[in-house]
């Protein structure tokens, strides 16, 4: 089995997704867009990961390889392979499906919680019903048509979303480990301005052990999940 991500900034990479894949059994290949714009073909992978960035997937002309990317995503998805997206991974995954991406009302970054969507598909991924998990968007999007929303903050109405069995988009972060914080922090301290839903530089480092635990095994959960639907 073959894992390819992609990833759109060095400070932004799998995080506990990569202990959770080579657990798996995975072999792991990505597309660093910031060194090389290729693409694999996509009968030679089953599993992408689709990670963050502070650009725009609006902004095609600045990052002219997100038009092959978008491409390159549907393809995935209209094949049938597992397909998880990060953040802007899943703006990127909404957007290419056919959803519109935009300014949400406010920026969350920080430690901030999410609550479960109930839904009468049994099928689908379940949610906590309330998880403290970690943030880093001023983005959201509209849901493309074939999407079932399965998460939701006070802040930002769609948190994630599911498409079929095979593919989840998440507007946070639970791959994020305390090095992986520091990072994001380091690259995008300036957006640290006061906000309802941004915290200061302190309090993100200062998430507890328990706190990085309880995200990374949510995230194994839903690798899990995705891993068992291929």
């Amino acid at each position: 089995m073959r894992a390819h991500y992609l990833q759109h900034v060095p400070f932004e990479g799998l995080g506990s997704i990569e202990t959770w894949l080579q657990t798996a059994g995975y072999e792991i290949t990505s597309t660093q867009f910031y060194e090389s714009v290729d693409l694999p073909r996509v009968e030679e992978i089953d599993f992408l990961v689709v990670m963050g960035g502070p650009m725009s997937v609006n902004d095609e002309k600045g990052y002219p390889w997100f038009v092959d990317e978008k491409e390159f995503i549907r393809s995935v998805i209209e094949s049938g392979k597992r397909t998880l997206g990060i953040c802007l991974g899943a703006q990127l995954i909404a957007n290419a499906m056919g959803g519109e991406v935009f300014q949400n009302s406010v920026k969350e970054i920080g430690w901030f919680p999410v609550q479960a969507v109930a839904s009468s598909n049994n099928a689908v991924f379940k949610f906590p019903k309330e998880a403290v998990v970690f943030h880093w968007h001023g983005e959201t999007f509209n849901l493309p048509s074939m999407a079932i929303q399965i998460a939701k903050s006070e802040g930002c109405k769609n948190q994630a979303f599911q498409i079929g069995n095979s593919v989840i988009g998440l507007q946070f972060h639970l791959e994020t480990k305390p090095d992986s914080a520091q990072a994001i922090v380091a690259n995008c301290r300036d957006e640290l301005v006061t906000g309802e839903y941004i915290q200061t530089e302190r309090d993100i480092l200062s998430a507890t052990e328990e706190q990085y635990r309880t995200i990374n095994n949510l995230m194994s959960e839903i690798l899990d999940y995705l891993h068992k639907s291929g």
